[in-house]
């Protein structure tokens, strides 16, 4: 019989990054509204950006839900606006 070994090297960091970005997906796909700081978490846009150039738009303002001070917006529809305004720059 010929002796063969077996190694397998992990990558924890790898593997760590990866389940991270399938959990991210998972959560976006089951939210149902964003806040603001939400919404700036997810984008990787500054919440200050934000609100000057993209949540002042007429469209976002369109979706929006308010109630005192706070907003929230569809998800949904959140993301597909930023996807709208950012590729006309």
């Amino acid at each position: 019989m010929i002796p063969t070994e077996i190694s397998v090297q992990i990558d924890k960091q790898a593997i760590k990054q990866y389940v991270e970005k399938k959990l991210d997906e998972a959560i976006q796909a089951q939210l149902w509204m964003v806040d603001v700081n939400k919404l700036s978490e997810l984008t990787c846009i500054s919440k200050r950006y934000l609100e000057q150039e993209i949540l002042s738009d007429v469209r976002f303002r369109a979706i929006e839900r308010k109630k005192s001070s706070k907003r929230w917006y569809m998800a949904h529809e959140a993301f597909a606006l930023v996807e709208e305004i950012t590729s006309e720059w």
